[in-house]
């Protein structure tokens, strides 16, 4: 989760608090937080977009390091961690031997940011794909009854 993303959460909570003491009309006061809502998500659709297109452009480059640099330095990490917490211990506990490799937290940060960026870019993908399947299907619906209205009244 980016700082940007704590930020607005930390902000939208007791924003919503507000919204619900200051607007007594409570249909009103759910309309206003709705477009408070899908404000967020349009910004953080064009923050995972940005992002996006950086990776794209990272994976459609003309080196081989410029498109693989990210899995690599991922595979590293998560051989170090494999290393420290699967071969060694087995190892120490066999042979008496096993070397561990010191893992600064940067570098955890850096392995939980990319698993954990990828798990929530996809989620956030598939979430706002279905917002917007269901957008569509709002204005469908909307578009078949007014066309609908339409034909009674000429008929």
């Amino acid at each position: 989760m980016s700082i940007v993303t704590k930020a607005i959460g930390a902000i939208i909570d007791p924003l919503f608090g507000v919204v619900d003491q200051v607007v007594e009309d409570k249909d009103k006061a759910n309309e206003i937080k709705r477009q408070l809502q899908s404000q967020l998500v349009d910004a953080r659709s064009k923050e995972l977009d940005a992002r996006m297109q950086v990776v794209l452009a990272e994976a459609g480059g003309e080196s081989w390091l410029q498109r693989n640099w990210r899995p690599i330095l991922m595979l590293v990490i998560v051989a170090i961690v494999a290393n420290n917490y699967l071969v060694a211990p087995y190892l120490g506990a066999m042979f008496g031997v096993g070397l561990t490799l010191p893992l600064p937290q940067s570098l955890w940060d850096l392995m939980t940011l990319g698993v954990g960026g990828y798990i929530a870019g996809q989620t956030a993908e598939r979430g706002l794909a279905t917002w917007q399947q269901g957008q569509v299907a709002k204005e469908q619906a909307k578009t078949g009854r007014l066309a609908n209205e339409i034909d009674a009244r000429v008929q």
